[in-house]
């Protein structure tokens, strides 16, 4: 399993990039084993004011329940 992250300057300066990408990484490794194959997953954040670890979360879940039936089908 592979990840690749994408946060842009438009997110607010290095500080706030790098709590961004703490996260995700954070997030993808805890929900890693919700995905049945082995895919390459690339994560960019929509811009928002406040970015936090159960929204990231829910969001992930989401798409990997999306993977995970397209796979099935």
């Amino acid at each position: 399993m592979r990840m690749g992250l994408a946060v842009s300057k438009k997110h607010g300066n290095a500080v706030k990039r790098n709590r961004i990408k703490r996260l995700l990484r954070a997030v993808f490794a805890a929900n890693l084993s919700d995905l049945n194959k082995n895919y390459s997953v690339i994560l960019i954040p929509r811009v928002r004011d406040e970015y936090s670890y159960t929204d990231f979360e829910k969001s992930l879940k989401i798409c990997f329940k999306k993977v995970n039936e397209c796979r099935e089908s």
